[in-house]
């Protein structure tokens, strides 16, 4: 099948510099790009010195992550699509099992790799882990991370099993799926449209899988650090576009209701960590969101519910109340 690798950059020069090397080493079996995201550093002569066997898409404005790999992939007419983050290295061989599992599966949509730490590498990534999975009220977590609890990689989870949601960190999807989907939400601009994505994947009746053989090392909060308020802000406003785009009618609303007494408990823990940017990050989220509704309902229309969609009943309160702090606790 036809593979390609696209990186998607804005002002990364030092990320390319650093770890393009390891994808265009270990890649021989895809087409390598760089979509450009109006950088304003030096970036794209960086790679046409440097990388000529790179191939270079230059979009005329930085859209953020959804609409920056939206413009991209829009002309390219490889099979498989691998979005993968800048401040990723890759390993000999990782694209053979993504490969082949859309060989051999297809109603396959998406795929992730194993996902470890770039800093410690005997340990999972927070973002994407071994599989991401949603929970009643819409928290997403992981097969290897449940908030800020991260688990060793103790080949715990060395089987390729079926997810909920493919990290976007390493996104592996089928060209046709990710047509049929409507590619990425713009209105996310950064973080968890590819949950978003995937949810509509499984709606479409796609699978998203994981597998466990195909390993890589993210470095994380190259783009905005969990520090930045910033990233509160996307994390909580898109969590709710996510609620009323895809929870099935008979649930939306009090799941909303729940989420909305959750967040504010999350904003005076803030508060209460002296973390006032963040409190006011949660706020601005609820008051984006509510601006918003009218948009996101209609996205309602779009595509069918499944009734089922959650790995648990909530998160929040195994792991707070009850202590699990593994996936396997769950």
């Amino acid at each position: 099948m036809k593979t390609a690798v696209v990186i998607l950059n804005w002002n990364g020069k030092h990320l390319l510099e650093q770890f393009l090397p390891s994808v265009t080493s270990h890649s021989p079996e895809a087409t390598v790009y760089v979509a450009d995201n109006a950088s304003t550093d030096d970036s794209v002569e960086f790679l046409r010195k440097n990388f000529p066997q790179v191939s270079i898409i230059q979009n005329e404005t930085n859209g953020g992550y959804a609409k920056g790999y939206n413009d991209a992939l829009r002309n390219l007419d490889e099979d498989i699509f691998i979005l993968l983050n800048s401040d990723i290295e890759v390993t000999p061989g990782w694209l053979r099992p993504i490969i082949g599992i859309f060989e051999h599966s297809p109603k396959v949509g998406a795929v992730q790799p194993k996902i470890l730490d770039y800093k410690n590498k005997s340990y999972f990534e927070y973002a994407g882990a071994a599989g991401g999975f949603i929970d009643k009220y819409a928290y997403p977590f992981c097969r290897g991370r449940i908030f800020d609890e991260i688990e060793k990689d103790n080949g715990q989870y060395n089987d390729d099993t079926t997810i909920f949601w493919a990290s976007g960190a390493c996104l592996a999807i089928r060209k046709e799926a990710f047509l049929a989907a409507g590619g990425l939400d713009q209105d996310f601009f950064a973080h968890q449209e590819e949950i978003d994505l995937c949810w509509r994947l499984n709606n479409l009746n796609y699978s998203i899988r994981y597998a466990s053989k195909a390993t890589i090392y993210h470095v994380g909060g190259a783009t905005l650090s969990s520090i930045n308020p910033m990233k509160t802000f996307f994390n909580f406003r898109n969590s709710l576009y996510l609620i009323i785009k895809n929870v099935p009618s008979p649930q939306v609303f009090w799941v909303l209701f729940m989420r909305m007494i959750l967040d504010g408990l999350a904003a005076f823990r803030f508060l209460g960590q002296g973390r006032f940017n963040h409190f006011f990050a949660v706020f601005r989220a609820h008051l984006s969101f509510y601006s918003s509704i009218s948009a996101m309902r209609k996205k309602r229309k779009n595509f069918p519910k499944k009734e089922q969609y959650y790995k648990t009943e909530s998160v929040v309160y195994a792991h707070y109340l009850r202590g699990r702090k593994k996936f396997l606790e769950l």
